[in-house]
């Protein structure tokens, strides 16, 4: 546990690094230009697909569950928009005021102080909140709602490309980011690293089309969501640090140390649900998996 407590904090300190920003905004810029490019190409197609899944699904479900996806997209705007304003009146300030190497953690901490905000609100709220959202799908006929979630259900997948693309090249960068913070790193089996990259990105997007249904089963999609993604990051992750970190090739280091992979890939997982920390979350999970088996290496 010693171990794993010291790999964390180790990423949490590198997290505010602008070695780390720098590959962050670059993976994160990228991927989120992929993906909106393809949503704007793909749209109308994306969203008729979206509404022959949902023509399956009874209108009572689909307004109850539908209020709770609203509710998480609202404060999910609701993050992004609170983070846009500090900055629109406080930007200049901050610019002049705080130093190159702090700004990252600067912003972090917006971006944190915003979404716990925003959570609080919704912890003390969300009984009121999800009754007058519940209330307004009520006055809308089948069509209008079944539009709205099919908008929704769009946006959830983009953001899942989004999601994996990020991963995969953090994987893809992983060998010269860790290489800029520590001397010990070995190249021999990084493209092994990112064929189990592929592999498991293709098996994580057949899997959430398959579960599409668990949406719109409140508390049950948000722990399929936590499941599927800690998977596709534990063995993305787990890989790219047992080849990196030199400790060895064989499958049973990962066994033996499952726990500890588990946990940091849970961390890790977490930044995929705020806005904006979401970029930083795989190389926080790069850095502190690498740090946990170059430590059990030395040991």
């Amino acid at each position: 546990m010693r171990n794993i407590i010291h790999a964390l904090t180790c990423g949490f300190s590198r997290l505010l690094k602008w070695q780390t920003m720098k590959y962050a905004l670059i993976t994160g810029i990228i991927s989120i230009a992929i993906w909106s490019a393809l949503g704007y190409i793909l749209w109308d197609q994306l969203v008729y697909v979206s509404q022959k899944i949902l023509e399956l699904l009874p209108f009572s479900m689909l307004r109850s569950n539908g209020a709770w996806m609203i509710s998480m997209f609202i404060w999910f705007q609701l993050v992004l928009v609170t983070y846009a304003v500090i900055y629109a009146l406080f930007g200049n300030l901050i610019l002049q005021k705080i130093k190159r190497d702090k700004f990252a953690s600067v912003s972090l901490s917006i971006v944190i102080l915003s979404a716990l905000f925003w959570a609080g609100v919704w912890h003390y709220e969300s009984a009121y909140i999800h009754k007058e959202i519940l209330r307004f799908l009520t006055w809308l006929p089948f069509e209008t709602l079944e539009s709205s979630m099919a908008f929704l259900i769009v946006l959830y997948f983009l953001y899942n490309g989004a999601i994996v693309t990020m991963l995969f090249f953090s994987s893809i960068f992983a060998y010269p980011y860790i290489e800029s913070i520590y001397e010990d790193v070995s190249k021999k089996h990084i493209f092994k690293s990112i064929s189990y990259t592929i592999k498991d990105s293709v098996i994580f997007l057949i899997l959430s089309l398959l579960l599409i249904a668990v949406l719109f089963i409140p508390i049950l999609n948000i722990l399929v969501q936590i499941v599927l993604w800690t998977w596709l990051v534990k063995d993305t992750v787990s890989h790219d640090a047992l080849y990196l970190s030199q400790i060895g090739e064989n499958e049973m280091i990962l066994k033996d140390h499952k726990m500890a992979i588990y946990m940091i890939s849970i961390v890790g997982v977490l930044f995929n649900f705020v806005p904006i920390l979401n970029i930083v979350g795989p190389f926080f999970t790069q850095i502190s998996m690498f740090e946990y088996f170059r430590q059990k290496r030395k040991s």
